[in-house]
This record gives structure tokens, C-alpha cells and sequence, in this order.
């Protein structure tokens, strides 16, 4: 229940605020995002396993997203940003759907 009420408080300050990415992270930002999906994908798929663990999760999410940033930042480097970025979101869009399905298999027993 905190998580929803901090997630309702989050989007109302985001939407009365409406921040703005700086140039230099934008390319970053899809990648966080779909970093930090599949982080609560897989937090999903552990409640409902009855594995979850607070402390997991949020290393999961913030080792995700800073990971994901820094696989892109590389690419820039070297010059196969946009490769490395596809094969980023490939992979984790890959765990995302995999959770997914567990997800899917727990709630309809299917």
C-alpha cells in the first residue's frame, strides 16, 4: 500500500512540476526505464512466488538502472551507441516478458 500511495505522490509532483531531461541524458532515459520495468517485473513475479525481498528489490532496481546507463554511456564511447542500446533493451525486454509469463502462470494457473 506505501508503494501505491508513493507511486500516486510521485506522478501528481511529476505532472504539477514537469521536469525536464537535460540534452546530455536523454539517450539514458528509455534505458532506465525499461531497466527499471524489469526490476519491478521481477518484484512482481517474487511476491507472487512469496520470495520477495525489500532489500533485493531495491538493489535489483537501482544496480539495473545504473547498469543499463553505463552499457549506453560505453556505446557513446566507442561509437555503437545505438547497437549497444538495442542490445540492451533486447535482453531486458527478453527477462521482462519471461517475468511476465511467470507472472501470467501464477495468477491464471496456466
Amino acid at each position: 500500500m506505501i508503494a501505491v500511495v508513493g507511486l500516486v505522490i510521485g506522478v501528481v509532483i511529476g505532472l504539477i512540476v514537469q521536469p525536464s531531461v537535460p540534452v546530455e541524458l536523454q539517450p539514458y532515459l528509455p534505458i532506465a526505464v525499461v531497466a527499471a520495468l524489469d526490476a519491478l517485473f521481477g518484484a512482481v513475479r517474487a511476491r507472487l512466488e512469496h520470495v520477495f525481498d525489500e532489500r533485493v528489490f531495491v538493489t535489483s532496481f537501482l544496480f539495473n538502472v545504473l547498469i543499463a546507463a553505463f552499457l549506453v554511456f560505453l556505446g557513446d564511447q566507442l561509437g555503437v551507441g545505438s547497437q549497444l542500446s538495442t542490445a540492451v533493451v533486447v535482453v531486458l525486454g527478453i527477462r521482462i516478458f519471461s517475468n511476465a509469463a511467470s507472472i501470467r502462470r501464477h495468477i491464471f494457473k496456466a
